[in-house]
């Protein structure tokens, strides 16, 4: 015990110093920024499994670990789209999930925000169109914003989150005016 305490001493601290506003905490708290100005509360959001392969989802949840820290900016799942403002799909639109995203979408209560994850619900992906296989998200929801990469990482699906948040800005902040 004493030589692998020894050790540790001798070589010290191995790991790199944290940058304060850099890198995902930094995007983050301008995320915050932006859902508080334009919502003036937490950003509800549904993730939709359209028929991936759960790689994008293996990102998504690292996005609720404490690193990126959702809870605390501002940004939580939830079970219901009559609670959501954005949904997060992922997957291309399998033929057998079609209606069921239509439902879901058509349960989001307005002003709606649709994210599509990954190479997949981009452009269907190595699956494309297909007897199986609608292909992309935007060939049957209008979409907001799409996140590359198979799969996309944490900051990617981060990034697109701004985006579409703050894309629709100001149609955003009329509707709320109006309720």
């Amino acid at each position: 015990m004493l030589k692998t305490i020894a050790q540790m001493i001798r070589a010290g601290i191995l790991t790199e110093k944290i940058e304060a506003q850099s890198g995902p905490m930094g995007e983050s708290n301008e995320l915050q920024e932006k859902i508080w100005k334009v919502l003036g509360r937490a950003l509800c959001i549904r993730h939709v499994d359209a028929g991936s392969c759960n790689g994008c989802e293996l990102e998504i949840q690292a996005l609720n670990n404490p690193y990126y820290n959702l809870e605390g900016r501002g940004i939580k799942f939830v079970a219901s789209p009559r609670h959501a403002d954005m949904l997060l799909v992922t997957g291309p639109v399998a033929v057998n999930m079609e209606e069921a995203l239509r439902r879901t979408f058509d349960a989001t209560p307005e002003p709606k925000l649709v994210v599509a994850v990954g190479d997949c619900g981009a452009c269907g992906g190595i699956f494309g169109k297909s007897y199986a296989s609608r292909g992309g998200v935007a060939d049957v929801l209008p979409v907001n914003c799409t996140v590359a990469g198979c799969p996309p990482s944490p900051t990617s699906i981060l990034r697109a989150i701004l985006h579409a948040i703050s894309s629709p800005a100001t149609t955003m902040r009329q509707e709320a005016k109006d309720e």
